[in-house]
This record gives structure tokens, C-alpha cells and sequence, in this order.
């Protein structure tokens, strides 16, 4: 029977590559989203790939999203946390707006939608989750002191659980990526790329199949005793 999988913000950018990985290893799969109509139906269409629509930093939201899930699909064995947005802005300017917006979808999402389905997964004695940080979490960056909060936040939420989820077979873990070849990345002028490239070892920005397939990898069998693990996908740009 194929395991069930939920990729949050999983219409776009490097979720849309996890939930097709997933798909392509025999995952029956949903993917959330927060709000472009537009490119979550286009994704359903190309991929065939359900989606349901509510904000991650709504508990209630996803109660009843997760709940909606698995009444279409089953019971949820595969978490993977990739909501994230950011509100840039250097501190002495960044509002209190800002700043919880930012804490309220990449930390408090994490712990809505993984206290929603801790306890199918403790029950049935399996769970794989995977939240995508970033390499500016672990080594923070300029007018991104909320977004690298955050992001340093899923890190300690992962070391912490995977410690609680052992002995129940839920293995938790993080993927870390650098500069991806996202849409937000392209579209910043050529010369701030260039700039972001020449500090990459390898040359070039990352691209979004390459953090999926850490995922497929973190959520397959093969990864039963990797738990508690930061697998940093950057390049070399930043070494841990």
C-alpha cells in the first residue's frame, strides 16, 4: 500500500519538486498551499497531485486540513515541512508584523502540522518528517534576523523530537538548502545573482530537484537510522 505524504507550501519551487520525488517513489501525495490559486491548479493539472489550500500558522487550519487529507487519502506516514516565507528588513526597521509573521508560518507551522499528526504516526509505530530549513538558519544573514530565527528554530524542533520519536519509529529530520534556482532567485537582477554565485564553490546555484531528492532519500526506507540529522544541500557555501 503506498504511504501517504503532505508537502506544505507544496505547489511551487522546491516543494513542487519534493511532491513530484515523492510521487515518483510511489507516494500517494497532497500538497498544501496559502494562496495562488492559479499555480496550485496548474500543478494538480500538470501532476495530478491533489491540493488543499488553508495558512500553516492556523492550528485550526490544520487540524482540519490534515483531517480533510486523510479522510481522502489515509493515514499521513510522511511529513515534509517546506512553508516558509520571508519579510526582510534590517533590525532597527523590522516591525513586530514582520517578525511574527515570519515566526508564525516557518516555526509555529512546523509545530501546527507536526503536533496534528505525531500521534497517527506514534500509534502506527512509522513517521518520516522532514522540515526544509536554510543555510541562512545556520549561519544567519543581513535583514533576515526573523527568517534565520525561524529557520535556526526548525532546527532545534528536529533534534529535539527525533529524540521523542525514536523509539516509536519516526525518524525527524532537516534538509538545509543554500541559493536555489527558485523563481524568487531568478528574478532578482543578474548582477545580486552573480554576486550570490561567487560565493557558491561550485559555482552555480542549486536546483530544486537536488533538495528533492535529499528528501526522497530522508523519507525512504533506506534512511530508518538517520534521525535527528541536518543534511546541508549548499554548495559548499557554508560548511557545519
Amino acid at each position: 500500500m503506498a504511504r501517504v505524504a503532505v508537502v506544505t507550501g507544496g505547489s511551487r519551487g522546491i516543494g513542487a519538486a519534493i511532491a513530484k520525488a515523492l510521487q515518483a517513489a510511489g507516494c500517494e501525495v497532497a500538497a498544501t498551499y496559502g494562496g495562488n490559486d492559479e499555480a496550485a491548479a496548474a500543478f494538480t493539472a500538470e501532476t495530478g497531485i491533489k491540493t488543499y489550500k488553508w495558512s500553516v500558522g492556523d492550528y485550526e487550519a490544520c487540524t482540519a486540513g490534515i483531517a480533510q487529507i486523510e479522510a481522502d487519502l489515509g493515514p499521513i506516514d510522511i511529513l515534509v515541512n517546506n512553508a516558509g516565507i520571508t519579510r526582510d528588513a534590517p533590525f532597527h526597521k523590522m516591525t513586530p508584523q514582520q517578525w511574527h509573521d515570519v515566526i508564525d508560518t516557518n516555526l509555529t507551522g512546523v509545530f501546527n502540522m507536526t503536533h496534528n499528526v505525531w500521534g497517527g504516526m506514534r500509534e502506527r509505530k512509522f513517521g518520516r518528517i522532514v522540515t526544509i530549513s536554510s543555510i541562512n538558519g545556520q549561519k544567519g544573514q543581513f535583514a533576515q534576523a526573523n527568517y534565520a530565527a525561524s529557520k535556526a528554530g526548525d532546527i532545534g524542533f528536529t533534534k529535539s523530537l527525533a529524540q521523542e520519536g525514536a523509539r516509536a519509529g519516526i525518524t525527524v529530520n532537516v534538509v538545509a538548502p543554500g541559493y536555489i534556482a527558485t523563481d524568487m532567485v531568478m528574478a532578482v537582477p543578474e548582477k545580486v545573482r552573480d554576486s550570490i554565485i561567487s560565493q557558491i564553490p561550485v559555482g552555480r546555484l542549486g536546483e530544486a530537484e537536488e533538495i528533492a531528492r535529499c528528501v526522497a532519500f530522508l523519507t525512504s526506507d533506506d534512511a530508518g537510522f538517520v534521525t535527528g540529522s541536518t543534511i546541508t544541500a549548499n554548495g559548499g557555501q557554508y560548511f557545519t
